[in-house]
This record gives structure tokens, C-alpha cells and sequence, in this order.
């Protein structure tokens, strides 16, 4: 498996034949100024957690381009539909559903968060339930992705459930999880062999660095990336 950041919580995942990305805020991005047209070469999947405009980024463009296959809960699919999404190439879900996606599955699972988009009038649409998203591959490790959220018990039944190899978390505080919490969540609830930290590093409100998340990390077995954005990583 192949997973390239690029800052926030934007992933490209390449397994088998699948080639993903998660959450891609690309333009605009604060973190990174490589635009969406590269990330996007070759995708096959677009995974999306939530609604929000950090998380939906550049999806409608990437599909539109792409002819991606777009997974994502039941709102937010239709709303990218009514905004030009190709509706035959949608793959809806919600929490608890799995979905096969062709080569791998997606299940959807609880993130204590919020899900909208802001309008040009200054209102938002509310874009369902967030949610993270476990991939289960035949041949390769499952991958967790957290999505926006805070610690919760039923972490807990994830792990019991789907026992993730990989989890993908977010650090930055004020919006989610702190770096403390979030390596108090993958000690207590999950048995991970890597952990990759996001959703740092990118607006000035949220934390800066992964100091604090590495540091609550130490003395686990788990293997903690920080990794370069842009450049990929074999796991």
C-alpha cells in the first residue's frame, strides 16, 4: 500500500488496482500548494468524511475530470450530484453500511464532529452525519481514517470490528482532538501498527506541529509517520 499526505487530511491511498483519495482540500489548501491535477492523476476512488469545505475541497472538480467513483453519506453525494456529479457514479452510505467500491470496501463509522458547507448567502446546507472510514482490502492492511473527531468509548467496537492496521488520525485541537487525546485514543482503544497524525499544520488556529501527539505516543509499539507532504510512503 501506497499513501501520499498532502497536508490537512487530504490522502492518496494506492492498493491493488484502487487508487484513492481521501478528503481533498488541495486548492486552497494553506499546506500545500501543489493544486488537485497532479494528486489526482489515475484516481479511480474519491472518499470524502464530512461536508465541510476543507473536506470536500476539490471533489466536484477531481470527479468531473476523473470520472472518479464518490463515496461518501447519502447528503453529501446528492449535494455534489446537484452540483454537477455524475449520479451514476456515486456509491452513497451512511454509519454502520459498508459499501464494496470495486477491489475494497468502505465501512462508515461514528466521528463526533459536524457536517455542512457554507453558501454564498452566508447560510449552510447541513451535509448529514459525519463519519470515519474503514477500507478493507484483500490483499493489503485496513486503513482507518478518523475523519474530524474527538475521542469516544465505541472506538472501542471499531477496533473490535475491523481491527485497523493503520490509522489515520486527527491531532490538531480546536476542531478535533488534541495530539494528548488522540494518542490517548489509539493507546486505549486500538492495537495500531502505524499511526500517520493530520489536520495539523495547515490554519494558524489549529496546532503546529505533532510534538504533542508524539510525545503521548511514546513507549507504544505503534510506529508514528510524520510524513513529508507530497512524497508517497510504502507500508
Amino acid at each position: 500500500m501506497k499513501i501520499t499526505w498532502y497536508g490537512h487530511s487530504a490522502f492518496r491511498v494506492e492498493a491493488g488496482d484502487a487508487k484513492i483519495l481521501i478528503d481533498p482540500f488541495l486548492s486552497g489548501n494553506p499546506s500545500w500548494d501543489g493544486g488537485w491535477e497532479d494528486p489526482a492523476k489515475g484516481i479511480t476512488h474519491v472518499l470524502l468524511t464530512h461536508g465541510h469545505s476543507d473536506h470536500l475541497g476539490d471533489s466536484l472538480a477531481i470527479l468531473e475530470k476523473t470520472g472518479a467513483m464518490l463515496v461518501a453519506n447519502f447528503e453529501v453525494c446528492m449535494y455534489l450530484v446537484g452540483q454537477g456529479a455524475s449520479q451514476e457514479r456515486i456509491n452513497p452510505g451512511n454509519l454502520g453500511g459498508t459499501v464494496d467500491c470495486g477491489g475494497f470496501t468502505t465501512t462508515f463509522v461514528q466521528a463526533h464532529h459536524s457536517s455542512s458547507f457554507p453558501l454564498d448567502d452566508g447560510t449552510n446546507v447541513y451535509l448529514g452525519n459525519p463519519a470515519g472510514l474503514v477500507l478493507h482490502f484483500p490483499q493489503e492492511k485496513t486503513l482507518y481514517h478518523m475523519g474530524d473527531t474527538d475521542i469516544f468509548g465505541d472506538m472501542a467496537l471499531i477496533q473490535e470490528l475491523h481491527r485497523p492496521d493503520i490509522g489515520i488520525v486527527p491531532i490538531g485541537d480546536r476542531f478535533t482532538m488534541g495530539g494528548a487525546v488522540a494518542a490517548l485514543a489509539c493507546q486505549r482503544f486500538f492495537q495500531f501498527e502505524t499511526v500517520i497524525p493530520c489536520h495539523y499544520a495547515s490554519f494558524p488556529i489549529i496546532d503546529q506541529s505533532a510534538e504533542k501527539f508524539i510525545e503521548g505516543m511514546k513507549g507504544t509499539d505503534t510506529k508514528v509517520l510524520t510524513p513529508e507532504r507530497g512524497k508517497p510512503m510504502e507500508l
